[in-house]
């Protein structure tokens, strides 16, 4: 039995392939739906479901409440059609395709590898077969299609038609896609890609100013956020980036940040570190810090990226000074990006 997605109150339909989410088969017609985790772990990819079934799949219960299930809502990156027709809340009948359907087992090669701190690599892969298209902030799964699971990375680079992809990676010694990045990828060495996926994605013609936030590999998409909207003549107003790095050895795109705060009048570079004295800079963790150096937030545009715990803590902190709901964007890795 085929089986399709039908958009409410729109009435467009979209096509269910074998083993489709609700989530990839959208994707794959180019559709957008706000998604994070793909694996039932933060919620932001909830919806209500006006008719049909659905089998939901392993989510947690922090992701979907019980209330939310009762009243019919379901998390779409797990939930598969098990109807012929399921139909789905699609906010509005104007909303157009806007993401790059993802692609799959799209191989690269490794054309550079370093450290760049202590526990963090940097890859540079370039694509053997047509380019993945993607939107800054957004990310890839890495794997090698064998013994080594694709894990979720944000690009840390803007869109180009070089086929190049550079991920940021923490060694995680319970991962194991994030060790074997580590300790057996090597140059020249072919990988797998999935993607693009995700919805961090910035607004480069937002009339606020905006706010980075980020900690660790967080800063990879924030990396990429920040350099093509700038480059490219976004970001009207006044933007920064605040990163938090445990000492002055875990800074990284140090160059490219100096770059940009040289460059652009409108845009501020600044770290905090959280181990390590920072005479004339700052000092502690941003959620401690942030009322000090921004203490109204009430119109900022709010990009967070890096751990769940760091994510949650900066939103709760960005509230309490003014920060809107609908103008935080985050983006917390979840434990399987390992």
């Amino acid at each position: 039995m085929s089986k399709k997605i039908r958009l409410m109150p729109s009435g467009k339909e979209v096509a269910v392939a074998e083993g489709d989410t609700v989530l990839s088969a959208l994707e794959r017609h180019g559709y957008f739906l706000p998604n994070n985790c793909r694996a039932g772990a933060c919620g932001e990819c909830k919806t209500k479901v006006c008719g049909g079934e659905f089998d939901q799949g392993f989510i947690l219960d922090m992701a979907l409440s019980k209330a939310d299930r009762e009243n019919g809502h379901g998390l779409m990156c797990m939930a598969k059609p098990t109807s012929e027709v399921l139909e789905i809340e699609w906010e509005t009948e104007n909303n157009l395709p806007k993401l790059f359907p993802p692609q799959e087992n799209v191989s690269h090669i490794v054309t550079e590898k370093r450290m760049v701190t202590g526990n963090i690599v940097k890859l540079r892969l370039r694509s053997i077969a047509k380019p993945i298209r993607f939107w800054p902030g957004q990310y890839v799964t890495l794997g090698n299609n064998n013994d080594i699971p694709a894990r979720p990375y944000s690009i840390a680079n803007i869109p180009n038609s070089d086929g190049e992809i550079i991920l940021y990676i923490t060694k995680m010694e319970s991962g194991t896609t994030s060790v074997w990045a580590h300790d057996t990828l090597s140059l020249g060495d072919r990988v797998t890609l999935n993607g693009p996926y995700g919805t961090f994605i910035g607004d480069a013609a937002a009339d606020t100013p905006v706010l980075c936030l980020a900690s660790g590999s967080g800063l990879a998409p924030i990396t990429s956020l920040a350099s093509a909207a700038l480059l490219r003549g976004g970001f009207r107003n006044k933007a920064s980036v605040l990163f938090s790095a445990r000492t002055k050895e875990d800074l990284f795109e140090n160059g490219l940040f100096s770059f940009l705060d040289a460059k652009f009048r409108n845009f501020k570079y600044n770290y905090t570190l959280t181990r390590e004295d920072n005479p004339g800079g700052l000092t502690g963790r941003i959620p401690d810090i942030l009322d000090k150096v921004y203490p109204d937030l009430s119109g900022h545009s709010l990009y967070i990226a890096g751990s769940p715990e760091f994510v949650d803590a900066c939103v709760a902190k960005a509230k309490r000074l003014g920060a809107k709901d609908e103008l935080i964007h985050c983006e917390g890795f979840h434990a399987q990006q390992s």
